[in-house]
């Protein structure tokens, strides 16, 4: 049975991104010999960038209610206020940078779409 809170939802996702790295290590794998292949493959990296931000939001959301209800401390002793903004200020420039990995996939993928098999 699988972590279903979300950290073991992160957790998951990243050993996904782990077997992938081992499933794409070179060509002749089973699901890993031709173009469409990659197509697919980016195509659901696009996906799975483009839901991203989604979240990284929520995490701001939580992060900022907490505060909000006065159940946030520093363990740093510094002003609770200061740390939540670094947060949130991660998490907009995480964010600007999954979109510009979004572009950048899309166009990857569409690259890849004319490409196909020969003998």
């Amino acid at each position: 049975m699988t972590d279903q809170t979300p950290a073991g939802h992160a957790s998951a996702a990243a050993e996904a991104v782990r077997h992938l790295n081992h499933a794409t290590l070179g060509p002749g794998r089973d699901g890993w010999q031709y173009p469409s292949d990659a197509y697919s493959v980016v195509g659901d990296l696009v996906a799975l960038a483009q839901r991203l931000p989604q979240a990284l939001d929520q995490i701001a959301q939580f992060v900022t209610q907490l505060e909000a209800q006065g159940h946030l401390r520093s363990d740093r002793d510094r002003d609770v206020a200061d740390e939540v903004a670094a947060v949130t200020a991660g998490l907009r420039m995480s964010t600007d940078d999954v979109e510009l990995l979004t572009d950048h996939l899309n166009a990857v993928h569409s690259a890849l779409s004319p490409l196909a098999w020969k003998e």
